[in-house]
């Protein structure tokens, strides 16, 4: 079986061929970013991909990588394997199209298990990951959070985790324009002067929401 692993870290690359070389890749191309990796793509078709999501200053430049490639081509496996656990990003990894998505810090048995799951065509999520995400697909009945749409919600989680405005607009495919206008609105419903106070905001308003599941 012919994989692409798409990755900028040599020793990650390494120790990641060495994981599928045991659960059946017969065949393995290393590519260090997603440039490289579409090349690769273009002369040997591969049967699975594994991809990572960071790449040098571009936190989410695997996502980019998966929106072009699922333009053409529906049915190559693709393997989500990256550092975050955010479930956002892991959302919208799987929105765009990809097979299953691993942590790099999980086993190399889970590793293995989800890399032979996805190229068999199976979808492949931990059940950390998918608690999580299935915690984003419930709709809220917390009074605090009702006043809210559902991309504010997103945001308002983005913003709790810590990520960026750029960060939020690669991870949910909007422009930064649109995260900016709706953060500033945020900002008013909130009563928050700025971006400090906006998103110590929303890390309490997604912990009580939280509280308010585990009751």
């Amino acid at each position: 079986m012919y994989t692409l692993i798409i990755d900028d870290h040599p020793i990650v690359l390494q120790g990641c061929k060495r994981i599928v070389a045991a659960y059946g890749a017969c065949e393995i191309v290393g590519a260090g970013s997603p440039l490289e990796g579409f090349r690769s793509y273009r002369r040997q078709r591969p049967e699975t991909i594994l991809l990572d999501l960071s790449f040098g200053t571009n936190a989410f430049a695997g996502l980019s990588f998966l929106r072009r490639l699922r333009s053409f081509d529906q049915r190559t496996p693709i393997l989500v394997f990256s550092m975050y656990d955010d479930p956002i990003v892991v959302r919208r990894a799987l929105n765009l199209g990809a097979t299953g998505f691993v942590q790099k810090d999980a086993s190399p048995e889970e590793i293995g298990s989800a890399y032979e799951a996805v190229s068999q065509g199976r979808p492949f999520l931990s059940a950390s990951l998918a608690t999580k995400v299935a915690f984003l697909n419930q709709p809220s009945d917390n009074p605090a959070t009702a006043s809210f749409s559902a991309r504010e919600l997103e945001i308002i989680g983005a913003l709790a985790a810590g990520h960026s405005y750029q960060g939020i607009s690669q991870a949910l495919g909007i422009s930064y324009k649109t995260v900016a206008n709706i953060c500033s609105s945020l900002k008013v419903k909130l009563s928050a002067k700025a971006l400090p106070d906006l998103v110590f905001k929303c890390i309490r308003l997604v912990d009580a929401q939280r509280s308010s599941r585990r009751l």
